[in-house]
């Protein structure tokens, strides 16, 4: 006899994959059951919400701890993000918000070096995606300069899941390995009390039909209903380039 419920989805920025998927499976759904089918309004994405940069931050700040203190203030930060295809990011402000929150967390902890990069892509070879490459990226940047030690925070991923872990602590520690540099790998939010209570304070938001939406940084909150055409993707469409 439910009639009415909220949806988080714990992608944290907007695109097909990360958004109007899982609103197109919730659509499916609601016609399968029919006219009975509760009314299910997503929470807003909340990447620039200050429990969330406060979250990132913290994290960061415990890897660079780790560092040493006379190499702290040189050591770049790298944020990564699951890679999407360009097809799909042209459609959806998906680098924005993660170029926002990355800029945001790093001004947090007080650093200028810091890049926004990508994991995880899949898919065809010739089908271009988000660029670049956490691996490659290491590469070229041992190729550029003096680098004993990095960061690497995955600001795309609210948990430590088998992705984050293999594609991190698996493959980007083998290539700091190989280069003799020391990386120290930032946690993702996980069960952090203050991305609970962010939890919490979205849904209160709806079901308490709060005015106030927190957020912090240039972009403003993010939208409660998303638009007709938010985050299309059209597969065999021609991407344009980059």
């Amino acid at each position: 006899g439910i009639q009415r419920a909220v949806a988080y989805f714990t992608s944290t920025f907007s695109c097909y994959s990360g958004c109007r998927q899982y609103r197109e499976n919730i659509a499916a759904a609601q016609e399968e059951v029919g006219s009975n089918a509760p009314v299910i309004e997503k929470l807003r994405m909340p990447f620039n919400h200050p429990d969330f940069i406060e979250v990132g931050a913290e994290s960061v700040r415990r890897a660079l701890d780790a560092t040493p203190a006379d190499r702290r203030d040189r050591t770049p930060i790298l944020f990564t993000a699951h890679s999407i295809p360009l097809a799909m990011a042209e459609n959806c402000r998906y680098e924005a918000q993660l170029r926002e929150a990355s800029r945001l967390v790093a001004e947090e902890v007080g650093c200028s070096r810091w890049e926004l990069v990508y994991q995880s892509r899949s898919g065809p070879p010739q089908q271009p995606w988000l660029e670049p490459d956490v691996c490659d990226r290491i590469e070229e940047m041992a190729d550029e300069q003096d680098l004993p030690d990095l960061v690497i925070m995955p600001i795309g991923f609210v948990s430590d899941h088998m992705e984050v872990m293999y594609d991190l602590d698996t493959e980007a520690r083998e290539v700091c390995q190989r280069l003799g540099i020391n990386l120290h790998r930032a946690s993702t939010p996980g069960s952090h009390p203050k991305y609970v209570r962010l939890v919490r304070d979205l849904i209160a938001e709806r079901v308490e039909a709060k005015s106030e939406r927190p957020a912090v940084g240039a972009m403003g909150p993010s939208h409660d209903t998303c638009p007709k055409d938010c985050c299309l993707y059209t597969p065999g469409r021609a991407s344009k380039p980059k």
